[in-house]
């Protein structure tokens, strides 16, 4: 008996198989092109096994209030064929177990606590930064989630002096995501992140920007440590200049070790590096096994 995980991103799906102490027996990855495209290669790849509960860790926007008519949907996606897919109710159409759904941050914030680089601490924040910019937040314990999940890729930040590149994002322009995602840069400098290593100034001013995020959710959350994974996030060259704009941006006034000389140990690559994303799906998909267990006893 295993549960299955699905972490749906902008570019792909990655499908698992395995159990809530994140082993993976197998797994393999679909384009994300259409739901008529995807879904029925993702069907195949879980009928071969016997799935207690599926984990759904989807891009967003999505709609995770379980009292909404519209919960388990992608909702307002810039990627116009899964605008409005229900997607919890299509695997559960297909395999009758639980299904458990969230954003495929918080997922990867939930693995990274549990087994990750934030192991032993009870709040932790996730940032990917890639294709484009969200985040997810555990705050005791539990995902951060109110009227919505965390859209904290789409917060305003102040321009770098030198920049004069208008931004990307359909809804905000020059926001975090508008100016800092790989295709932001990719559309700033002419050529694609990893082409770009040996450019000094690309990195500085990705740090400046990710730096004045980074300042705004620690004054707002208080996490225990942050985590920056995503595509953009493998230029390890990237990670100096954030700590420096982040400690000269805070300038002491939260004065802790964890936020000055600690820098580099607080802001971090994901302790399970690519597949944290995936095993987060599997714990999502334990949780909804367990909620279920609950509700029938």
């Amino acid at each position: 008996m295993y549960l299955g995980g699905i972490e749906a991103g902008g570019t792909k799906f990655i499908c698992a198989v395995g159990d809530k102490n994140g082993n993976i027996i197998s797994k393999i990855q679909v384009p994300t092109t259409t739901p008529d495209e995807t879904m029925p290669a993702v069907y195949d790849f879980f009928s071969r096994y016997n799935l207690t509960a599926i984990g759904a860790g989807s891009f967003g926007p999505i709609d995770v209030n379980p009292f909404s008519d519209t919960y388990g949907s992608i909702t307002s996606t810039p990627k116009a064929p899964w605008r409005n897919f229900q997607l919890v109710e299509a695997l559960k159409t297909q395999f009758h177990v639980p299904v458990g759904f969230n954003t495929d941050v918080n997922a990867a914030a939930l693995s990274e606590a549990a087994f990750g680089a934030a192991k032993g601490l009870d709040s932790c924040l996730y940032i990917t930064v890639g294709t484009g910019i969200g985040g997810g937040a555990i705050v005791r314990g539990d995902v951060l989630q109110g009227l919505s999940h965390p859209e904290m890729g789409h917060i305003l930040v102040r321009k770098h002096p030198k920049d004069s590149y208008l931004g990307k994002c359909p809804y905000h322009g020059d926001c975090l995501e508008g100016l800092a995602a790989g295709p932001a840069i990719e559309e700033r400098w002419g050529q694609k992140g990893m082409e770009l290593s040996d450019r000094e100034e690309v990195w500085e001013m990705e740090g400046y920007y990710i730096a004045q995020a980074l300042m705004q959710y620690v004054l707002i959350l208080s996490p225990k440590k942050i985590i920056l994974g995503g595509g953009v996030m493998k230029q390890k060259q990237i990670f100096p200049y954030i700590h420096e704009h982040f400690k000269d941006l805070m300038n002491h006034y939260v004065d802790l070790p964890e936020l000055a000389e600690d820098i580099s140990q607080y802001i971090v690559s994901p302790g399970l590096g690519d597949e944290a994303g995936i095993i987060g799906s599997l714990l999502l998909a334990d949780q909804a096994l367990q909620l279920t267990a609950a509700e029938i006893n």
